[in-house]
């Protein structure tokens, strides 16, 4: 794990040989490869960002825990980042009603652990690769209180649906006064000109768990015409489970 750290590190410093560009090329591929089979079954995706910190007696891991459950109820599999706190609840309210639970779990220094409410998950080891992975499976995110990782993955939606570069999929954050300096921020950009008006409804706010769902699912059905279909069958020949 600490070798992988130092790899990473020495990356991130600046030029290197061309071998060693095109070995850590390679480990980026290979990423995306794992990503790719492991997740190619899982169904529509509805992603649920948050908080790794929240034990389960928190306010905000028993909201996601319902929004978990809530999501499953509507048909779609429940994603995260597989690790604990808002991400465990999540996938632990999708088991409680018996819908399909998946993690994309990202490889840290300190070692974190799929949680133990996942039906499938894969271990990334770039931040970059596992965004693209959630973003690609999902067709809506629900969002809970949380750190600078939550942050960074709103954001980052945000910004290729406001830049055209993804389709236009619904966000929901849940949690109006705990994400107030970020609305209040959005109105102040809005008011210098940095965003335009229509960029402000690229994100819904409430305090309802259930308005989110609704938000989340009823936009995602109505935007990319999803409807029940037949699941289809990992090939098992070409090692697909």
């Amino acid at each position: 794990m600490e070798k992988n750290n130092r790899e990473e590190i020495s990356f991130f410093r600046g030029p290197r040989s061309r071998w060693k560009e095109f070995v850590f090329l390679n480990k980026v591929l290979f990423q995306f490869i794992k990503g790719f089979r492991a997740l190619h079954f899982v169904g529509p995706c509805i992603t649920v960002f948050g908080s790794a910190r929240y034990k389960e007696d928190h306010e905000n891991y028993k909201n996601a825990r319902l929004a978990g459950s809530l999501l499953a109820k509507n048909g779609f599999t429940v994603m995260t980042g597989g690790g604990p706190g808002v991400m465990e609840a999540a996938n632990r309210g999708a088991k409680d009603v018996g819908g399909r639970s998946v993690g994309c779990n990202i490889v840290l220094p300190h070692e974190q652990h799929p949680n133990p409410y996942l039906d499938k998950w894969v271990n990334i080891r770039y931040f970059f690769v596992r965004k693209v992975l959630l973003s690609k499976y999902s067709y809506g995110f629900v969002v809970f209180p949380g750190g600078f990782g939550t942050l960074d993955e709103l954001f980052e939606a945000v910004t290729l649906i406001q830049t055209g570069k993804v389709a236009n999929f619904p966000i929901a954050i849940v949690g109006k006064d705990f994400y107030k300096g970020m609305q209040d921020q959005i109105q102040h950009m809005l008011l210098k000109g940095t965003i335009a008006s229509k960029d402000v409804d690229l994100i819904f706010f409430t305090d309802s768990v259930e308005d989110a769902v609704a938000y989340v699912t009823g936009k995602s059905v109505e935007r990319f015409g999803l409807k029940k279909e037949k699941k289809l069958k990992p090939w098992k020949w070409f090692g697909e489970k």
